[in-house]
């Protein structure tokens, strides 16, 4: 079994999920967060919608430097979807044509000073699909406290029972 044939499956597995939780955001709660320091739904699921993109950067680069990093800052719902989209499809392109990438040393850097460094594919499996649980949990815990019904994942959700 190749790599990428490994991971396109689980790519499309947590991106089929982050939809279902993006496809649930009222446009009105947007804004929405539920401390001064957390972010909002919006830029949680620009965030998400974000997140396959990483891999394209990841495969197709041998670093990254975080400063002057600039989040994306879609408005709608509908937006937001389609950018978790078209990011997969660049993802699964850039998969499948980088094989021999996997064991290749990545680093991200801040201003050139090295945060991390570690093979592509340990940086696929734990800092960028790492992600997608992470902060759709968030989003549920959003979701919660707004009384919206929170998806099911891995298993049952109470409010699809």
């Amino acid at each position: 079994m190749k790599i990428y044939e490994f991971l396109i499956p689980q790519l499309q597995q947590e991106v089929a999920l982050t939809e279902k939780f993006l496809k649930r955001i009222p446009e009105d709660k947007m804004d929405y967060k539920p401390h001064e320091k957390s972010m909002t739904i919006r830029q949680i699921a620009n965030h998400l919608a974000e997140i396959p993109s990483w891999i394209t950067g990841t495969m197709e680069a041998g670093n990254m430097d975080v400063k002057g990093y600039k989040p994306l800052e879609h408005g709608t719902v509908d937006e937001i979807v389609k950018e978790l989209k078209n990011n997969t499809a660049e993802a699964e392109k850039a998969l499948k044509k980088a094989d021999d990438e996997f064991e290749r040393m990545w680093r991200m850097t801040n201003d050139g000073e090295i945060l991390f460094e570690m093979p592509k594919f340990n940086v696929l499996q734990s800092m960028v699909m790492g992600q997608f649980p992470h902060h759709r949990a968030q989003l549920g815990v959003y979701f919660r406290l707004l009384d919206i019904s929170v998806p099911a994942t891995y298993g049952p959700s109470a409010d699809e029972q």
